[in-house]
């Protein structure tokens, strides 16, 4: 497995070992072990699944009092995926960076607690599993604006299919925010 090191520390680019040949592939999605060595200490404990069509995007989430470690990967078409640092206190709070994940690429892209969250769809259709350290708690649900200038994100797409509740989030500026913990943030 090889490991990419982002501008945001602890977000990290996984690219796991693929074996093919004229059957199809095999690789391993996860291996804590593997993991472990490099530095992913956390400790997974709900699996998701998400379906959506080109152009949708879908975030930024965060949970405010039970953040959320995840490890991503698209297993169908493709997306562009985001990860944002909102914690407060934090020396990179406000930065952003984002990949393209793809079920070509194989590449996972682990979001430390901490962060929000986001993606949009470049292909017809992307289906994306990821892995969470805590379960989800829809009155800890929060988000940030997709657009919010003060971000800056570069999404590759201009007017994406939005969910109601993501077209009216707050901007970073007026947002209940994570305090900076520096622990690492598992």
């Amino acid at each position: 497995m090889k490991i990419e090191a982002t501008a945001l520390p602890g977000v990290m680019i996984c690219e796991p070992e693929v074996f093919k040949d004229s059957r199809g592939f095999f690789l391993e999605t996860y291996h804590a072990r593997k993991y472990f060595d490099f530095g992913v200490k956390t400790v997974f404990v709900q699996d998701n699944r998400s379906r959506s069509t080109r152009g949708v995007l879908r975030g930024l989430h965060f949970q405010l009092h039970h953040p959320q470690a995840k490890l991503l990967s698209c297993i169908r078409g493709e997306i562009y995926d985001v990860a944002v640092d909102i914690r407060r206190g934090s020396p990179t709070f406000g930065k952003w960076v984002g990949a393209t994940l793809s079920e070509d690429n194989f590449k996972q892209i682990f979001i430390p607690a901490g962060f929000a969250h986001g993606f949009c769809v470049m292909s017809d259709i992307a289906e994306i599993n990821y892995k969470c350290s805590e379960f989800y708690d829809h009155k800890d649900d929060r988000g940030i604006r997709w657009n919010d200038p003060e971000l800056g994100v570069e999404w590759p797409v201009t007017d994406p299919i939005l969910s109601e509740k993501d077209r009216r989030q707050p901007f970073l500026s007026e947002a209940e925010l994570p305090l900076y913990n520096n622990t690492g943030g598992e």
